[in-house]
């Protein structure tokens, strides 16, 4: 039943302009990732060799306790938060509400540089430790496994948080004083009614953990823990092999697309149960005594911990930078910064505006097949990513260079490759999903009757966009277009990898300064970033909130 039904859908899809424009941009994502795939297809037997001899299976194992860690870690922390808050009432639980996703504003390589400046041979903990008697020559190595899952664990735990809240918030209290009358602790409540039903919101915020994972690059960096992503790195700028890089980048899309179906599959499974809003005041678990004080205690240790301290010490950093008149000044990698994400922005909700109008406007299984295809690139790391479109560029660049030299008798040099032209192209890639949701959230909510009313006086295609639909998307696109500013700002590995020659960004200098334990010269730019990434963290807990 199921081949003749798809068969019926692409037969019946014949492309107008605009479906031609998305099918483009779904061809975009498409490049990267069959370049990635035609390496893995075609292995290169000596590459395999001695990557099978060298680095693989420390890769492997590495990457395995990295992303188990951070999920059993996240897991712990996001649930038992998402619980706290979303069904139990105690003091100052509505701000931590919200203050518990502020940990999501710090990227994870500033808390990673924020924790070895703090807690290395040198920092102020070992320093401050090894005066204490009995602890002169203590020396505590933080550059290891734990340490870095647990510094990921504190920037990634609000994804289950905010998930797993949101499932027990739909619950409400009912639900648990029907396990109470059947004789059930309240523990065993939690776990046998309330945890199983929550089941598929944790599943699917655990697997955008484990993507951000997977994709991290600038924590592992500062940790010098090998993972795929720094291979993959080391093997095009060290090595000079980008043959190497794309087929340790084969291995790391399959990882990554068996996330992104993980996450399909559970977040299908997600269901309202009970109340529509079941975390009401009236239907809350009230907690009173120490277990009221254990809650609260707890939440401000987390908050404390994972963005009150950090952020503490990166302005201590910068109070003492400026008084040595050692803070440099980072107005160039600023405006660098602010352009590159203002302009990546227009280009991706532009993209995103135009596929949801395809969606809406021809609302058939294959284009809502095109669109999902044309956002999965947010699932891609960047370092692949990186690889994926060097791969065809360069190739697009040598034919232009022989087609220039022949029609013209012109040696033209590189073309595309080395230019904004191409970084740009990648992030709109890697972004294209928030720029899309937050647009495509508005489209779903204007009225289909509006569309019909302005088609019987012919206003069509581009005009109905105008003058209809961009009116009534203004906060859609706006929450997109600084969704997308924000994840272009803190993005390291695509910027590092395909910038020009000397085109560097807050990023890219935070990652420059910390290869060289530059924590102090450092802290003004992580500020920057910090600040910046609030804005779609609020975003976030207003629509939550709702």
């Amino acid at each position: 039943m199921t081949k003749p039904h798809l068969l019926l859908t692409f037969r019946t899809f014949r492309p107008d302009g605009w479906q031609l424009a998305a099918c483009l941009l779904a061809a975009l994502v498409a490049v990267p990732v069959a370049v990635i795939f035609a390496s893995l297809l075609h292995p290169e037997k000596e590459i395999w060799a001695h990557l099978g001899q060298t680095v693989l299976a420390s890769l492997l194992t590495n990457t395995f306790w990295l992303c188990s860690g951070v999920m059993i870690c996240t897991t712990l922390l996001g649930v038992s938060l998402g619980w706290l808050t979303g069904a139990c009432s105690f003091p100052g639980r509505s701000f931590f509400t919200w203050a518990l996703t502020l940990p999501m504003a710090i990227p994870a390589y500033v808390m990673a540089f924020i924790f070895v400046g703090v807690m290395d041979f040198t920092g102020p903990f070992q320093t401050l430790l090894r005066t204490l008697p009995g602890f002169e020559r203590t020396i505590i190595e933080v550059r290891t496994t734990p340490f870095i899952v647990l510094v990921m664990s504190l920037t990634l735990y609000p994804y289950v948080y905010l998930l797993s809240r949101s499932a027990f918030m739909s619950q409400g209290n009912k639900l648990m004083e029907a396990a109470r009358t059947l004789g059930l602790s309240p523990w065993a409540a939690f776990f046998r009614v309330a945890l199983p039903m929550a089941r598929p919101w944790i599943a699917s915020g655990l697997a955008l953990v484990l993507m951000e994972t997977l994709a991290d690059f600038g924590a592992v960096s500062i940790f010098n823990f090998d993972t795929f992503t720094t291979a993959i790195y080391k093997a095009w700028f060290g090595f000079f092999s980008i043959q190497a890089a794309a087929q340790l980048a084969s291995i790391l899309v399959l990882f990554a697309m068996m996330l992104v179906l993980v996450e399909a599959l559970y977040r299908s499974r997600m269901r309202y149960h009970g109340s529509a809003r079941g975390g009401s005041a009236q239907t809350r678990i009230r907690l009173t005594g120490a277990r009221a004080v254990t809650a609260t205690l707890f939440c401000f240790f987390i908050v404390a911990v994972a963005f009150i301290l950090p952020v503490l010490q990166l302005i201590i950093w910068v109070i003492e930078a400026a008084g040595n008149n050692s803070l440099p000044n980072y107005n160039s990698e600023v405006s660098r910064t602010l352009l590159l994400g203002i302009v990546a922005a227009l280009l991706t909700c532009s993209a995103a505006l135009l596929l949801s109008y395809v969606k809406r406007t021809s609302p058939t299984r294959a284009n809502s097949l095109l669109c999902k295809f044309a956002t999965i690139g947010y699932a891609l790391p960047g370092t692949v990513l990186a690889v994926g479109i060097f791969l065809p560029i360069a190739w697009l660049d040598n034919h232009l260079q022989n087609l220039m030299e022949v029609m013209f008798t012109i040696e033209t040099g590189p073309i595309l490759h080395g230019t904004l032209l191409v970084m740009l192209l990648a992030y709109m890639i890697r972004f294209m999903a928030p720029g899309f949701g937050s647009i495509d959230s508005s489209m779903q909510a204007i009225s289909p009757s509006l569309d019909e009313a302005a088609s019987i006086y012919g206003v069509r295609g581009f005009k109905l966009i105008s003058s209809v639909h961009l009116p009534l998307l203004k906060k859609g696109i706006l929450t997109g277009f600084i969704l997308v500013i924000v994840d272009v700002v803190k993005e390291m590995p695509i910027t590092l990898m395909t910038r020009p020659f000397g085109w560097d960004t807050l990023a890219v200098k935070i990652y420059e300064l910390t290869s060289e334990a530059e924590w102090e010269r450092a802290a003004l730019p992580a500020l920057y970033l910090i600040f910046a990434s609030i804005i779609p963290v609020i975003l976030l807990i207003r629509q939550s909130e709702k």
